[in-house]
């Protein structure tokens, strides 16, 4: 199945000049859904991850899932204010400005194994900061993966992990 065919391209948003790749298309299809988590499924299963780490938000849809179908845990990394109890942040730099993911203090044990899970990789800044984070709190991450790759914007060279993208596009 090309998954490509199940994902909608819609111009200028959320601004002028982006194609945006919009997967609620490949969300409600049963089959091409099914068909993306076992992908990810197959890619992600030989790292052996103890856990997963979705970023939020539509990292949490393909990670929550993957996790249960992997049987290992789930963990997330929010923005700020959304997580109760202790935290741990990584303020990073966007484009436009900077942003921050934070996780629970106790949400990894040292040594842990976890993939980091997201809907796409573009810049790759996000997905770096995730990792950060990630290893800041202990955990040996060992690879990432994500449903679209927008492999023009050579996001994939900031990350130092191998990636999994189920989907590439390579020009806008």
């Amino acid at each position: 199945m090309d998954l490509k065919q199940h994902i909608r391209s819609i111009p200028d948003f959320p601004k002028p000049g982006v194609m945006f790749r919009d997967i609620s298309t490949l969300l409600r299809d049963a089959d091409a859904w099914q068909v993306a988590l076992g992908r990810l499924a197959r890619a992600v299963a030989p790292g052996r991850p103890d856990l997963l780490a979705g970023v939020e938000s539509r990292g949490f849809l393909l990670a929550a899932p993957l996790a249960s179908k992997l049987g290992c845990g789930f963990v997330m990394l929010r923005k700020p204010g959304k997580l109760p109890g202790r935290t741990v942040s990584l303020t990073y730099e966007l484009e436009y400005g900077s942003d921050s993911l934070h996780i629970q203090e106790d949400a990894i044990e040292p040594g842990q194994r976890v993939v980091v899970v997201d809907d796409l990789l573009a810049t790759g800044g996000t997905l770096a900061a995730a990792i950060k984070l990630l290893q800041k709190v202990g955990a040996d991450v060992v690879a990432s993966a994500v449903l679209i790759e927008l492999g023009f914007l050579n996001g994939r060279s900031k990350l130092g992990i191998p990636v999994t993208a189920l989907v590439r596009y390579d020009e806008e």
